[in-house]
């Protein structure tokens, strides 16, 4: 008797494998097309160059000329891409807006045989990951230091760590004449729980317990917006910047005061800018320049305490005129409930507001009143600044234990895998889950960090069309499908960092390596140290274990301490939808997939029965492999808490695994069970697969 494996689309972890009989259960980049399961795209990165730091968001605009640029915000830099180039526009930080400073007398200090130099800089206002350009007019310890450095240490405000590019020759101080420029102040790469008392709010947590939003301890998340041409940005909890469109792209972004002045506006209006915020965004509306979380205006003082409940916006079509005044439209509200703004979105016709208590409606009413608020709802959550979109007018969003969506009313959206995904993240990263879009497939990606993982590793999908879940692992920072590109883009990124424990040319076993700072990196991976690849299977803070050296066809080699280390998945943004295969570096590599079903009966479950044979339904159509090739598994068992593939005894495998080509018609099975499972999976290069509607013949085998 031939019984069919049709399957409902979805897949569903809310019960045990059984009760979810005639569905899906577990899988990894697939997604359903019509209601069948298939191989999701391939990816390719955009170019061989890179960028520094963790990246978090992503912005695309065209400029009048016809140039499409994107912006890309880390934890270390902003840059905006052209051409596969980033070019580097990070402001410089307050103090060395207008020049280099000059520092003391033998500013250096070397140690013989170390790479590490020290700079003592008297309240320089870096942190470990900030980059410094440097002059000096004599070599010290025998090494020159001259050019752009990253702190490695921060040890104090006066002093500052760099690695030079080899070691010193001898201990000792010197520079000469030493100038320095510091960039904007580098943020956190991962959350950093603020602990100890004062931290959070009252009653957050248990007794005794670390804050879970720790004060100035946030990650750095850019927001920005296209001004025309130009650029408005802002790091959270920072001053809003203004890059002006330069074709050279030799120009960095500068403070929105000091833009205005430049543009010509008296200090009586530019002083009065916000000089904080957690968000700016531009409203479709008029193009009201505004700040989510600002401090307040008063018209006598400029430096105002910030207050994180409080929404603020500029005159209309002018950014640089905050003061409110009755010849223009800039003004402010501050919202009530919760105590600090974490995120807005721009549907189409208001402004959705997240506080970390409730969601609010912002729409524009004209003078005199300008904005209006409204409360939509209270008692709720969004788990990220970054955790929500809007997409064919229906914003969704992650919470801290469900989804949400709004259609003009806000509600639970029911999701087959809650449970899965809640009971396996790790919430102390939580600020990093980023949420975005593929409109080709109509989906709504989350990318989250697991439970054992710093970084996002996993991702989950709600395709709006068909109303369905499905999940997979991927580590991407950012993402963004916007309209003025082909396919979406990704990022794969972490923040360099430097080897602590120098390295001897040792093939040894299961080698550790120690970092400066390992906790961007994913748990598992590859290192670049000078010219070798080495492979990890484990990360413990910031030591790597289970290393395997020389991989990749490299040489093992020696390696200073102090030597720059990099991820050996270069930073880069990443086409999806692009290609079959995993394009994360130079070599392409197979996208290994595969969906398994929940148990479902063999005939209806009341006695033994004996499969053998199978007849698959599987198109192959757009495959680049010359014998594109799939595994599909049978996975007998005779009751629910029993091991796959075993008799009853559990001594003999039963199990069928079998590889099914484009042009096979039937394929033969010996197993036997009351119920089982489907699997089927691709590991090769080229594969492109569409699951259909397999058949399998039956025989009644008894009832033992």
């Amino acid at each position: 008797m031939l019984q069919k494996i049709q399957l409902r689309p979805g897949v569903n972890r809310e019960g045990t494998n059984y009760s979810n009989e005639g569905g899906y259960y577990a899988c990894d980049k697939i997604r359903f097309r019509s209601g069948y399961p298939e191989k999701i795209g391939g990816w390719l990165r955009l170019s061989a160059n890179t960028f520094y730091g963790t990246c978090r968001t992503l912005w695309d605009w065209i400029t009048l000329n016809g140039y499409n640029l994107v912006a890309v915000g880390t934890n270390q830099k902003y840059y905006v891409q052209t051409g596969g180039a980033y070019n580097d526009i990070t402001p410089w930080a307050a103090g060395y807006t207008a020049s280099a400073v000059a520092l003391g007398a033998s500013p250096f200090a070397t140690t013989s045989g170390s790479r590490l130099v020290t700079v003592t800089a008297s309240g320089h206002g870096g942190t470990a990951g900030t980059f410094v350009t440097i002059t000096s007019t004599a070599a010290v310890g025998g090494l020159t230091i001259s050019g752009e450095y990253q702190m490695v240490t921060v040890p104090d405000g006066n002093t500052f760590t760099i690695a030079a590019t080899s070691a010193a020759s001898s201990t000792t101080t010197g520079g000469g004449t030493v100038t320095i420029r510091l960039l904007l102040a580098a943020g956190l790469a991962t959350y950093v729980t603020g602990a100890g008392w004062g931290a959070g709010g009252w009653s957050r947590g248990t007794w005794g317990s670390a804050a879970t939003v720790g004060v100035g301890q946030q990650l750095r998340l850019w927001t920005q917006d296209n001004y025309g041409d130009n650029l408005l940005l802002a790091p959270r909890g920072g001053d809003i910047y203004y890059w002006v469109r330069d074709t050279g792209f030799t120009t960095r972004a500068i403070t929105l005061e000091a833009a205005g002045t430049a543009a010509g506006y008296p200090s009586t209006i530019t002083d009065f800018i916000p000089n904080q915020t957690f968000q700016i965004v531009s409203s479709d509306v008029q193009r009201f320049t505004i700040a989510i979380g600002s401090n307040p205006y008063d018209p006598t003082d400029a430096n105002t305490t910030f207050d994180p409940m409080l929404v603020r916006w500029s005159d209309q079509e002018d950014p640089f005129t905050w003061v409110p005044a009755s010849t223009n439209q800039s003004g402010e509200q501050r919202l009530a409930t919760g105590s600090y703004l974490v995120t807005s979105v721009i549907t189409r016709q208001e402004i959705l507001i997240w506080s970390d208590a409730a969601i609010y409606s912002m729409q524009y009413l004209g003078p005199p009143y300008v904005w209006g608020f409204q409360l939509l709802m209270d008692n709720i959550s969004i788990i990220a600044p970054n955790a929500a979109i809007t997409v064919n007018n229906v914003t969704y969003w992650m919470g801290v234990d469900k989804f949400y969506t709004y259609t003009g009313r806000v509600e639970t959206l029911p999701c087959a895998l809650r449970q899965y995904i809640f009971n396996d993240l790790n919430f102390s990263q939580q600020q990093q889950i980023v949420c975005g879009s593929n409109e080709g497939y109509n989906e709504v990606w989350w990318h989250y960090p697991s439970a054992d993982s710093d970084v996002n590793d996993r991702y989950v999908i709600y395709n709006h069309l068909e109303r369905i879940w499905y999940y997979g692992t991927l580590n991407r920072t950012a993402w963004l499908d916007s309209p003025l590109q082909t396919t979406p883009m990704g990022v794969y990124s972490v923040q360099n960092t430097f080897l602590l424990t120098a390295l001897t040319a040792s093939t040894a076993a299961n080698q550790t390596i120690v970092v400066v700072d390992g906790t961007s990196y994913p748990n598992s991976g590859t290192l670049t140290i000078d010219s070798e690849d080495i492979t990890y299977t484990g990360k413990t803070g910031n030591t790597f274990t289970g290393c395997t050296r020389g991989v990749n066809n490299t040489t093992v080699a020696s390696h200073a301490a102090y030597t720059a280390i990099s991820s050996g998945v270069t930073n880069s943004i990443i086409f999806h939808e692009t290609g079959l295969d995993n394009g994360d570096d130079d070599t392409l590599v197979p996208i290994e997939s595969y969906i398994e079903s929940s148990d479902f009966d063999i005939a209806d479950g009341n006695q033994l029965s004996f499969v053998w044979r199978m007849i698959p339904d599987i198109n192959f159509t757009s495959s680049t492999a010359t014998t594109p090739e799939v595994t599909m598994t049978l996975k007998p068992r005779n009751f629910p808490g029993a091991n796959y593939g075993t008799s009853a005894s559990g001594a003999i495998d039963l199990s069928s695994k079998i590889p099914v080509e484009q042009y096979t018609n039937q394929i033969y099975t010996r197993l036997r069970g009351r119920q089982m499972a489907f699997r089927i999976d691709s590991t090769a290069l080229g594969i492109a697969w569409q699951l259909g509607t397999p058949r399998i013949d039956i025989r009644t085998d008894g009832r033992r």
